[in-house]
C-alpha cells in the first residue's frame, strides 16, 4: 500500500495529476497527544476533524494516527532534547491520563481513524526517553481500549529506526520482547528504514534484512511489517545529507523502495513528506512535478491492485513476478552493477521505470542495472506463487 505524509493535511494540498495516494499517516499535523489535550482534559479536536475530512475529500479513507508523544503537563522529565518541545519524549507520569486519551480518541473516530500508532521512533532519545518495557505497558494499555471500542481498527506497534544502530539494538529487540511477554498486543510492528544521508536504496534494502534477522532471531510471529516513515538524503544524526534527489534518480529510487518493501514482506510504506516547499532536511521532494512523483505512477500501474509472486536473486538480477489484471509480468534490477537476462519470450516488450521500452528479439538477452525493468509477458518459467 502506497502511503504518504501530507504537510498541513487539513488545508488540501494534496497529491495530484495521478499520483496515488491509499494511506495518510498523521504525524507533525498537530493531531498527536501532545497537541489534542495540551491542556489536561480539554481535547481541541479541530485540526484532527480536519485532516479527516480534507483526506476524505481526497479520496483517501484509510488514516493511521500517531497516538504520542506526550502533553507536556503530563512529562515525567523536561531534560535532555526532546522533540517538539520539552517533556513530549519522557514517560508519562499518568498513565491513567493515557488511557483517557486513547478512549476519547477512539470514542470519537470510530470507523473513521483506520489504525492507531502507538508513538513515533521510540528507539531515538530525542523522540523517548523511557523504556521498552514502558513502552510495551503503553502499547498493551491502547491496545485493550481500541479492541474494546473498534475492534476493526488495527494497533500498529511503536515505530523504531534502523539508521542508527545502537539506537536499534537498544530499544527494537527488548520491545519486542516484551510485545511477546504481552502475548502480542499489536496487529503490526513498525519500522522507520530512513538509510543514512549519503546512502540509497541499497542501504535501506540492508536495513530491512536487518529487521528480518532479528524478528527471525526472536521467534516473532508473522505479523505484518510496515515502514511508517522514510526518505532520502536525510539530514539528522549521525548523518551527512547527499543532496538532492531528483529527475530519473529520484524516479528510479521510488520504484525500487516499493519493490524491495514487497520482497521483504513491508505491506505499507509511507514517504515523508508531500510539500510544496522544499523540505531541507530531506533530498527527496514530493511534489506533483518532481522525480519521486513520477515514480509513484510507475509504481501504481506495476504493482497497485496486483497480486504479488515473490522474487528470487540470480547473479545479481533480482527477479520479482506480480499478476495484474489477469497478466504475469517479471520486474528485474540490480543491486548493484548490471546482469544479463536471457530466455525472454520473442517479443516481450521491456520497459524500465522511466519509459524507455525495447521489443525483446528471438534469442536476444537484455542487460538490466540498477534501474528496474518491467517485462511482459514474463518466461514460461515462472508464475504467480512460484
Amino acid at each position: 500500500m502506497l502511503g504518504m505524509h501530507v504537510a498541513g493535511a487539513q488545508e488540501g494540498d494534496w497529491p495530484s495529476d495521478g499520483v496515488p495516494v491509499e494511506s495518510l499517516r498523521l504525524w507533525d499535523t498537530g493531531t498527536s497527544w501532545l497537541q489534542i489535550e495540551a491542556t489536561r482534559g480539554r481535547y481541541e479536536w479541530g485540526l484532527l476533524d480536519t485532516a479527516l475530512e480534507t483526506a476524505a475529500d481526497a479520496g483517501v479513507t484509510d488514516v493511521l494516527m500517531v497516538l504520542g508523544p506526550t502533553p507536556v503537563w503530563n512529562a515525567s522529565s523536561l531534560k535532555g532534547v526532546q522533540y517538539p518541545v520539552p517533556g513530549a519524549a519522557s514517560e508519562p507520569k499518568s498513565v491513567q491520563a493515557w488511557d483517557d486519551f486513547v478512549t476519547a480518541v477512539v470514542d470519537r473516530y470510530a470507523g473513521r481513524i483506520t489504525a492507531y500508532q502507538i508513538w513515533n521512533e521510540a528507539s531515538l532519545k530525542m523522540f523517548w526517553q523511557g523504556s521498552p518495557e514502558q513502552m510495551a505497558d503503553l502499547t498493551e494499555r491502547a491496545y485493550r481500549i481500541i479492541k474494546e471500542r473498534d475492534p476493526s481498527a488495527q494497533v500498529v506497534g511503536a515505530s523504531t529506526t534502523v539508521r542508527l544502530l545502537g539506537a536499534f539494538e537498544r530499544f527494537f529487540p527488548a520491545y519486542v520482547e516484551e510485545l511477546a511477554a504481552r502475548d502480542w498486543p499489536v496487529d503490526v510492528l513498525a519500522v522507520h528504514s530512513y538509510p543514512s544521508g549519503a546512502q540509497g536504496p541499497l542501504d535501506r534494502a540492508r536495513n530491512l534484512r536487518l529487521v528480518r534477522h532479528t524478528l527471525d532471531r526472536l521467534n516473532a510471529p508473522a505479523l505484518p511489517v510496515w515502514d511508517t516513515e522514510l526518505n532520502y538524503g536525510l539530514a539528522g544524526p549521525g548523518d551527512v545529507s547527499r543532496g538532492n534527489i531528483v529527475g530519473d534518480q529520484a524516479t528510479s529510487w521510488v520504484v525500487r523502495t516499493y519493490l524491495d518493501s514487497m520482497r521483504f514482506g513491508v505491506g505499507r510504506t509511507y514517504f515523508y513528506i508531500w510539500t510544496p516547499e522544499p523540505y531541507e532536511l530531506l533530498g527527496m521532494q514530493m511534489t506533483n512535478d518532481s522525480g519521486a512523483a513520477a515514480g509513484l505512477r510507475v509504481v501504481s500501474d506495476w504493482l497497485v491492485g496486483g497480486e504479488w509472486g515473490g522474487c528470487e536473486v540470480s547473479g545479481l538480477v533480482n527477479t520479482c513476478v506480480v499478476r495484474k489484471d489477469g497478466e504475469v509480468s517479471e520486474l528485474l534490477w540490480a543491486d548493484f552493477g548490471e546482469g544479463q537476462v536471457s530466455g525472454l519470450p520473442e517479443g516481450a516488450e521491456a520497459c524500465t521505470a522511466l519509459g524507455a521500452c525495447q521489443l525483446v528479439g528471438e534469442d536476444e538477452s537484455i542487460v538490466v542495472d540498477d534501474v528496474p525493468v518491467r517485462v511482459f509477458p514474463a518466461r514460461d518459467v515462472v508464475d504467480v506463487g512460484s
